[in-house]
């Protein structure tokens, strides 16, 4: 199963910026990998099993990123994520009755994404997201490290 929030897949070296230590303002995955560093999210691009959504390179963009040009660079690299129509997306959310959850148009995006790529599975550490998916029927990934 392929993960699709923390999205971004690896086709080189890993870069600097990838083994923590950086505080951009975006998804939470990131958030924390450039923080602290996230073992499993490193595995999974070093085994390059994420995809990269558009719309969370551009959440990353527009937020406070060290070596912001190198980072956008190498997400822009990545093997891109299957994007939903806006009519998928409006379709998905009424199907599954997700509105009034919390969620943003661009989580809706990423699950319809994923509802897409056949073998993909959201990784996310958003409550209201994770709850939304779940309702939607969307495959979520489970860290290792976290309880069942």
């Amino acid at each position: 199963m392929l993960p699709l929030k923390a999205i971004c897949g690896r086709y080189g070296p890993m870069p600097p910026f990838l083994n923590g230590g950086f505080a951009p303002q975006a998804t939470s995955i990131w958030i924390d990998h450039f923080r602290y560093g996230d073992a499993e999210l490193r595995r999974i691009i070093e085994d390059d099993r994420l995809l990269c959504h558009p719309s969370v390179i551009g959440e990353l963009s527009l937020g406070s990123l060290r070596d912001r040009g190198s980072v956008i660079a190498f997400l822009a690299a990545q093997r891109g994520a299957v994007v939903a129509t806006h009519d998928e997306v409006m379709t998905m959310i009424d199907r599954y009755g997700i509105f009034s959850m919390g969620i943003g148009y661009t989580d809706a995006h990423l699950l319809a994404s994923v509802r897409l790529e056949q073998k993909a599975t959201l990784w996310t550490r958003d409550k209201r997201l994770r709850t939304a998916a779940e309702k939607a029927g969307v495959s979520l990934h489970i860290p290792a490290d976290e309880p069942h």
